[in-house]
């Protein structure tokens, strides 16, 4: 197993070093630079050119990626341009704020989604069509409007939740719990959607199956061979959809961090890419990456437990 993983993650190596190329080439094709935003529109043209030298930005674009490409294979993933900080602090600062966010609505998209899902599959009929139609209400609710909706309904009604702002876990728990319900059920809805219609259509297949009317037959109690039957053999696609889910999730960062005011990666990329902080946006493009790797080994290691005829290879 251990050199199954391996060898996974070396697999994964080489998209450390497509990712950041594609990005990079991207985003230096942005009209602007970070020169022009660090001395503004109205600074003179010897200033910025001053500026742009002191930055780098008057080197070949090819000269400065093979720049950053040196510093990356000795850890470094340079000097935020617009900051003037090192990138990996900027971006160690907003990480656990994003995985705060990612992990929490993925975590409630997988529950409640196979909950409902179950129930559907258990309970044809009506409650299968009701799922259906949640399904398409919450895929079709941008994130952006369902966030505003709940500050209003939420935090400005109510006052259960605060609007905005982020409170860290070691400065309060319960605080850090507030600040994270709006944005985590905002995030998590379409997600939930998609497991609940998953899970049924999963779950339905395995319930006709002979093994099923076996057990039945039996005397197994019903609630073994949902649990311990049923769910297991229907996990796998569930479990493909939960990291799927949890990989989209890393986009919708960027809209649920700038509704809710977050300090996560998600809206750190936006003001990257604003301000055309080059080296920021790369550390952000790698950072998701690495992310994006874990999940997916965390994904085929499900498949191993879950179905031990799947070998991670």
């Amino acid at each position: 197993m251990t050199r199954a993983i391996g060898r996974r993650l070396a697999q994964s190596v080489p998209l450390l070093l497509i990712v950041p190329t594609i990005t990079f080439l991207l985003a230096a094709l942005i009209p602007g630079d970070v020169a022009r935003t660090i001395v503004g529109a109205n600074a003179s043209q010897a200033q910025y050119e001053q500026v742009r030298r002191s930055l780098g930005l008057n080197q070949p674009l090819y000269a400065r990626y093979w720049e950053w490409l040196g510093q990356a294979f000795h850890g470094s993933l340079g000097t935020s341009l617009f900051w003037q900080q090192p990138v990996t602090s900027l971006l160690n600062s907003r990480l656990p704020v994003t995985l705060s966010l990612v992990v929490g609505s993925t975590a409630v998209a997988a529950a409640g989604g196979a909950a409902l899902g179950t129930q559907a599959a258990l309970r044809a009929g009506a409650l299968g069509r009701l799922i259906d139609a949640i399904s398409l209400v919450g895929l079709a609710l941008p994130n952006f409007f369902l966030g505003l909706l709940l500050i209003a309904w939420f935090a400005v009604t109510l006052r259960l939740f605060p609007a905005t702002g982020y409170v860290s876990l070691i400065q309060s728990p319960g605080g850090w719990i507030r600040s994270l319900v709006l944005p985590v059920v905002t995030l998590a809805v379409p997600g939930t959607a998609v497991i609940a219609k998953q899970t049924r259509d999963a779950m339905s297949g395995i319930l006709d199956q002979p093994f099923i009317r076996t057990l039945r037959a039996a005397g197994v109690p019903r609630r073994s061979i949902i649990g311990r039957h049923a769910l297991r053999n229907a996990a796998i696609p569930v479990v493909t959809v939960t990291g799927l889910i949890f990989v989209g999730s890393l986009s919708g960062t960027v809209l649920v961090e700038s509704v809710f005011a977050l300090p996560g990666l998600g809206g750190l990329a936006v003001q990257a890419t604003s301000q055309h902080d080059l080296p920021l946006i790369q550390g952000v493009a790698v950072y998701f990456t690495v992310i994006v790797i874990c999940v997916n080994l965390v994904v085929d290691l499900a498949y191993s437990w879950l179905d031990p005829r799947v070998r991670v290879s």
